[in-house]
């Protein structure tokens, strides 16, 4: 059974996601993505580099003892470092990351208001530091990890 509250709490949350997908860096991540998915040469390497992927897993398995262990590796590198290097795929993922910062910002936001216990792995460093490990609870008898 719902309550107000909880209803509340849905709309809050759709109105959120409203302004999210209306956003600019939304709509410059969902336009970029297009971009990638509608340029058959990008979707041909794209293609090509999973491949090199599967190829690279395998070898993994056998470790340096894999007879093209260097020359799969070194391809898969080389590889990567093209398609980052393409403009297409350097502006997806600009877009990409701009996007995962937003919504990094926003989960920070939202823990912080319920409690600032709370830990959001975010995966940017700086977003992280800003969670540190000591940030309370340690004097409730547990370890705390500060250092």
């Amino acid at each position: 059974m719902m309550t107000m509250t909880d209803i509340s709490l849905v709309h809050e949350a759709q109105d959120l996601s409203d302004q999210i997908i209306q956003s600019e860096v939304f709509l410059t991540y969902i336009e970029a993505k297009k971009e990638i998915q509608n340029n058959s040469r990008i979707q041909k390497e794209l293609q090509y580099f999973q491949t090199l992927k599967e190829k690279y897993e395998e070898v993994q398995r056998f470790g340096k003892y894999h007879p093209d262990f260097r020359t799969i590796t070194s391809e898969v590198r080389e590889y990567k470092r093209y398609l980052d290097t393409d403009p297409l795929v350097a502006e997806f993922k600009a877009a990409e990351k701009n996007l995962h910062e937003l919504l990094s910002e926003i989960s920070l936001l939202l823990a912080g208001q319920v409690s600032p216990n709370i830990k959001v792995p975010t995966g940017n460093p700086f977003f992280d530091a800003q969670q540190s490990s000591c940030s309370g609870g340690c004097g409730s008898g547990g370890s705390c990890g500060c250092g």
